[in-house]
C-alpha cells in the first residue's frame, strides 16, 4: 500500500517562518480535508505534500507515484500568463490572437483529446473547447484546470478550494466526480475554507493554526470540535464596528435618483450575445443579489457599471444620474463605487504593501500614485487593526495568503463607505469566521442608510441579510433572459 508520511517536518515559508508538522501519514484509498483558518498554512500544506517546499528538518517519505496539485494561485498565473503572450489586451485588426484555446490548456501536461473531451462534456464545458481560455469567466477557468489536473489520472490528487468559483451545479458535478475517483482508490487531499463543503466521502481531517498541524484524526471527531470553536469564535463578531468614511472626501448623491438605469442592454463577444436585451433599473434603497450559471454575463454586467467595459458606451446606460458617455471620466464613476472581485484580485499584481493597497481605496487605483491626507492615513490604520494585520502592514500584499489578500480588498472597498458597493464573489477563499466577519461588516455599512449593494455569489447563504431584490440570468438556448424578483423570492 503506497503512503506518504511526514514526521517532525519543518518547511521553510521565509527567512522567518515555517510550516510545522509533527506526524502526518496519507494512505492509500484515503481522503483528507485539511482546514484552518485564512494564513494558517494549509496551502502551504498542500505544497509541502506535493513537495514543492524546502524540508529544513524531519523526514518526509513518499510512495506514491504522480502526484497534482491545482490552487488559485496557479490559475492566477495561468491566466496572467495568456495575456502576456500578447502583451496586450487588445489586438490590432487582423492581428493573430496568440492565447491558447481551452482545450489546449487542458493537455498541456498530457496530449489526449478523447479524455478531453470526455472531461469536458462531464463540466459542461465542451462548447468553450476551442474559446481562448484567457476570456473565460473565473468559473469556467476553475473547471478548465479541473479538467487539466484529471487528464493525466493522479494517484495522488491535490486540491486546494476546488469548489470556489463554481456555481452550485458544478459543484455537485465536482463532488460527484471526487467521490467517484475516492470509491476508485485515488488518494485525495482537499484544503477547504468551508466546513459545510467537506464531502460525505472524506474519511480524514486535519486542523491548522499558525502554521502548525495542531490534529489529525477522523472526520467525525475532528469536524465536531473545529466546528464548536469556530461558533464560538463568531460569538465573538457582536460588538463588530467600522472605522468611519472620510468625510473630507465625500460627494453625496441625491436620494431621489436611481443609482443604475439600463435600457435594452446588448454586449457581443464574436456575435455572441452575452447581455441580450436587459432592462434594469436599481432604485433608492435597493440591494440587488445577482444569480446565474458561470459565463452568463454577470461579471460582465458588472464591468458596465464600474466603467471597464468599452461597450458600455454604446449602450443605454444612467449612472449616478449621468448617462454615459455625457462627458464624465472614469474618476467621476468610481469615486462612488466600492468594488471586489476576483478579476481585480488577479490584476492586484503591482508591489505594494498591505496597508497601501487598503490606502488605494481612497485613491480608486491599483497602487499609490498621489498624496494621501492624514485623515485617510488614520482610517487606515483602523482597517488594519480591524483585519487583525497591523503587524503586517509594511509586508508585501502577495506576501499573505490568498484569504488574506481578498479580506485586504474588501477592506479597500469598505474605506469610502460608497454610495454604491459592488461585491462579486467576495468571499471566494475565506474561512468560516472571516466570511461572518464580512458579512457582518456589511451589515453594519448598510445600516447607515448611505451604502447600495449589488452582491453575486453562488453560494446563496452568503448573501447578506440586506438584500431586497434579484437578478437572475436564466439560459434559453445559447443566450439568457432575465428574470427581477424582490424580497419575496426568499
Amino acid at each position: 500500500m503506497k503512503k506518504l508520511t511526514i514526521s517532525d517536518g519543518s518547511f521553510r515559508l521565509s527567512h522567518t517562518q515555517s510550516l510545522s508538522l509533527p506526524a502526518l501519514s496519507l494512505n492509500e484509498s484515503e481522503s483528507w480535508a485539511f482546514v484552518g483558518s485564512n494564513g494558517s498554512g494549509k496551502s502551504a500544506l498542500a505544497r509541502a505534500l506535493s513537495d514543492e517546499l524546502t524540508l529544513l528538518t524531519g523526514d518526509r517519505e513518499n510512495q506514491f507515484k504522480h502526484i497534482v496539485r491545482i490552487s488559485f494561485e496557479q490559475l492566477q498565473k495561468l491566466v496572467t500568463e495568456e495575456w502576456q503572450r500578447n502583451n496586450t489586451d487588445m489586438l490590432s485588426e487582423g492581428e493573430d490572437d496568440t492565447g491558447r484555446t481551452t482545450a489546449e490548456i487542458i493537455q498541456l501536461e498530457q496530449a489526449n483529446q478523447d479524455q478531453c473531451q470526455r472531461l469536458a462534456e462531464m463540466f459542461g464545458i465542451s462548447h468553450l473547447l476551442n474559446r481562448r481560455f484567457k476570456y473565460l469567466s473565473t468559473g469556467e477557468t476553475r473547471k478548465t484546470l479541473l479538467c487539466q489536473a484529471l487528464i493525466s489520472s493522479p494517484d495522488l490528487l491535490i486540491l486546494d478550494e476546488p469548489f470556489d468559483g463554481l456555481d452550485v451545479a458544478s459543484r455537485h458535478q465536482l463532488a460527484q466526480l471526487l467521490s467517484e475517483l475516492s470509491a476508485q482508490g485515488v488518494t485525495l487531499v482537499l484544503v477547504l475554507n468551508r466546513f459545510d463543503e467537506i464531502p460525505e466521502f472524506i474519511t480524514h481531517i486535519g486542523v491548522l493554526a499558525g502554521c502548525h498541524l495542531t490534529r489529525t484524526g477522523l472526520r467525525d471527531d475532528i469536524l465536531s470540535e473545529a466546528l464548536v470553536a469556530q461558533l464560538a469564535q463568531s460569538e465573538r463578531l457582536s460588538g463588530t464596528s467600522l472605522p468611519p468614511a472620510d468625510v473630507t472626501e465625500s460627494t453625496p448623491l441625491a436620494a431621489d435618483q436611481p443609482l443604475i438605469t439600463l435600457n435594452n442592454c446588448f454586449i457581443h463577444y464574436n456575435d455572441r450575445p452575452i447581455i441580450n436585451g436587459l432592462n434594469w433599473q436599481v432604485n433608492p434603497g435597493e440591494h440587488w443579489q445577482i444569480v446565474g450559471p458561470n459565463g452568463a454575463g454577470k461579471s460582465t454586467l458588472l464591468s458596465l457599471i464600474t466603467g471597464d467595459h468599452p461597450q458600455g458606451y454604446s449602450n443605454d446606460l444612467t449612472l449616478f444620474g449621468r448617462k454615459r458617455g455625457s462627458g464624465e471620466t472614469i474618476w467621476d464613476i468610481k469615486k462612488h463605487i466600492g468594488y471586489v472581485s476576483s478579476n481585480l484580485h488577479l490584476d492586484y499584481r503591482v508591489s505594494v504593501s498591505v496597508r497601501n493597497v487598503i490606502l488605494s481605496g481612497y485613491l480608486d487605483s491599483i497602487g499609490i500614485y498621489q498624496a494621501t491626507s492624514d485623515t485617510q492615513d488614520k482610517l487606515t490604520q483602523q482597517w488594519l487593526d480591524l483585519l487583525g494585520l497591523s503587524n503586517l502592514a509594511d509586508t508585501p500584499f502577495h506576501s499573505l495568503s490568498w484569504g488574506q489578500q481578498r479580506l485586504t480588498l474588501i477592506a479597500r472597498a469598505l474605506v469610502k463607505h460608497p454610495a454604491l458597493l459592488i461585491l462579486d464573489e467576495p468571499l471566494q477563499g475565506l474561512d468560516p469566521l472571516n466570511r461572518q466577519l464580512v458579512k457582518r461588516w456589511i451589515d453594519v455599512l448598510i445600516s447607515e442608510g448611505k451604502s447600495q449593494l449589488l452582491f453575486v455569489s453562488h453560494h446563496a447563504e452568503d448573501a447578506p441579510a440586506c438584500i431586497t431584490h434579484r437578478l437572475s440570468f436564466i439560459p434559453t438556448g445559447n443566450s439568457y433572459a432575465y428574470a427581477i424578483e424582490n424580497k419575496g423570492y426568499q
